[in-house]
Parts: structure tokens; C-alpha cells; sequence
């Protein structure tokens, strides 16, 4: 695909995250947008999605705005990454993941794919780290491994309803596949 505005994207994405890590890790942020578009990307989903999945956190994470990006991006962009972002981050951590599995249960399928592919990162990283570091891992979260199935086992069952034809059900089923490798 060589359009120009997943380039703009990763450039975008790349400055809003410049100097942040993953949780507990010397790994650049942006690498995770990046994996997350890529999903889409290998997937067969319309360049809208990917770019949306590169920019899912610079409005959570950065000093970005939803007016900055569907100037640039486009409406349609904005309200993917408005569907992708945690709307208080002030709220607890049950709170927001229990909002996501809320909101997922009833979004459009655009939306579930960009979340989707968001979340495949994340416990593909989780699973990385386990392998490397043993139940550690979990040290980094603000909730242990017990709260960490809930959410993520409530996702896979969101996704597994939700997705039915392809891609999304292909790609739900390789998050469940992920989910059943770090939790059983």
C-alpha cells in the first residue's frame, strides 16, 4: 500500500510519542501503534483502520487532540481513535476496562478491528515477557495476573461474539489463541 497518509501517520505518531517506553521497558512506544497498524495492515483492512491504530494513543497519551487529529486525519479517523482511547484516565482501573469491555460489546465493527489490534500487542507483549522474566511480568501493571484474565478473557468472549466474518474473526481467534497462552 503506498499511500501517503499511513506515512503521515507513523511520522505523526512518532513525534506525539517521542521519548515514551512501554510499561517498565527501554522499548520506544511508538513500536506498539506500529504492530497494531501492521495487524490491520496484514490483514487486509482499508488504510483507515491502520492509521487509526497508529494513532490510538496520542490523544490518551500525548498532547494531541480529536480536532487535530480529523483536521488531519479525517472524521472518520478521529472517531476511531476517539472509540480507542480511555475517556478519564483519572477513573480506576477496573472502571476503564470494564468501559472498553462495555463500549466493545456494542461498537462497530471498524472500531473492534483497531481495538482489536491494539489489544493483540498488548498481550503478545505480555506473553514476550513472561517468557522472559517468569510471573515477574506482571510486576508492571497496576493490577496483577487475577484482574488481568478477567480483562482479557471478557475481551477474547467480545471479540469471539462480536467478529464473525473475516478478518475480525480471524484475528479474533488469534487473540484468543494469545490469551489462552498467557492465562491457562
Amino acid at each position: 500500500m503506498d499511500s501517503p497518509l499511513i506515512f503521515f501517520a507513523i511520522q505523526f505518531a512518532a513525534a506525539a510519542h517521542s521519548g515514551q517506553y512501554r510499561k517498565g521497558t527501554n522499548v520506544p512506544y511508538l513500536i506498539h501503534p506500529m504492530r497494531a497498524a501492521a495487524t490491520l495492515l496484514d490483514a487486509g483492512c482499508p488504510e483507515k483502520l491502520a492509521v487509526a491504530a497508529m494513532l490510538h494513543d496520542t490523544v490518551e497519551d500525548c498532547f494531541v487532540t480529536y480536532e487535530q487529529i480529523e483536521v488531519l486525519f479525517g472524521g472518520d479517523v478521529a472517531a476511531l481513535v476517539r472509540g480507542a482511547s480511555e475517556p478519564d484516565k483519572s477513573a480506576s482501573w477496573e472502571h476503564r476496562k470494564q468501559h472498553t469491555i462495555d463500549l466493545l460489546s456494542t461498537a462497530e465493527e471498524d472500531l473492534l478491528l483497531v481495538a482489536i489490534a491494539d489489544k493483540i500487542d498488548n498481550i503478545r507483549s505480555i506473553r514476550e515477557d513472561i517468557e522472559m522474566r517468569g510471573d515477574h511480568a506482571w510486576t508492571r501493571f497496576r493490577r496483577g495476573r487475577e484482574q488481568q484474565r478477567w480483562y482479557y478473557q471478557s475481551l477474547a468472549g467480545v471479540f469471539g461474539s462480536r467478529l464473525t466474518g473475516n478478518p475480525g474473526a480471524k484475528l479474533a481467534s488469534v487473540f484468543s489463541a494469545e490469551v489462552s497462552a498467557v492465562f491457562e
